[in-house]
């Protein structure tokens, strides 16, 4: 028995509000302080657009100000994980069996790694070979002078695409784990996969045949891998293909 058991309804709604604001009080806190940091990590976003000469500009008085703090915003939340996997561990290990416990925080561990991972593939690989061919389109008499609002959606969306998709195998435990798919499963519809794998990284990857197939590769990598991890999965919980 656990603590949860002598727990209302009003009780876990109390618990998860407590969770949450200090969840949120986190990401603000940090995010004022990552704010001091905000050229830093302009730095780091606009160096594939300096390395092919690609001038960027900001088009309203206000622009570099309001992309300062997004980017603090978003730097806070990824700081703040750590602060965010404690207080998810905290609300839902009371209620979780004893080889439940053992495996739940690794995982929420992985989930962020596996997606800072997914985001250091986008900004190393994709990127440079995304920018370079967008730029090579230009014509005589046009000039590379991007927005910097438009360049950095461009490269956040890009970045927290790629992180996510990187999230498959996690995915592949995950329902593994609760009996939507087997190993089986993924292997007898390895082929429709493949091609849902490469749709999605034409929707996640900028419009050049050389950025879906830089993307696809891992894509497949990740489907075999997951794969694996739903067989894991099941010998864990005890599921029968």
């Amino acid at each position: 028995m656990n603590k949860n058991s002598d727990m209302t309804f009003i009780d876990h709604l109390e618990e998860l509000r407590w969770r949450m604001l200090k969840s949120l009080g986190s990401i603000l806190v940090i995010s004022i302080f990552a704010f001091i940091f905000a050229d830093d990590f302009v730095a780091v976003l606009i160096d594939p657009a300096v390395d092919i000469k690609i001038d960027l500009q900001t088009l309203t008085p206000q622009g570099m100000f309001m992309l300062k703090w997004k980017l603090a915003i978003i730097g806070g939340f990824i700081l703040s994980i750590p602060v965010l996997t404690v207080q998810i561990w905290k609300f839902v290990s009371p209620g979780l069996y004893n080889k439940e416990r053992k495996i739940a925080l690794p995982l929420i561990i992985t989930v962020f790694l596996c997606f800072i991972l997914g985001a250091i593939f986008a900004y190393k690989v994709i990127l440079p070979f995304s920018l370079n061919f967008l730029a090579s389109m230009v014509t005589d008499g046009i000039v590379n002078n991007f927005s910097i609002n438009d360049y950095f959606g461009f490269i956040l969306a890009l970045i927290i695409g790629s992180g996510l998709i990187f999230e498959m195998p996690v995915a592949s435990f995950l329902f593994s784990s609760i009996g939507i798919i087997t190993p089986s499963f993924l292997r007898r519809f390895r082929r429709e996969a493949i091609m849902v794998t490469v749709i999605l990284s034409a929707i996640v990857t900028p419009p050049d045949p050389i950025s879906l197939i830089i993307m696809s590769i891992p894509m497949v990598i990740l489907y075999e891998i997951s794969i694996l991890v739903s067989w894991i999965s099941n010998k864990l919980f005890n599921q029968d293909e």
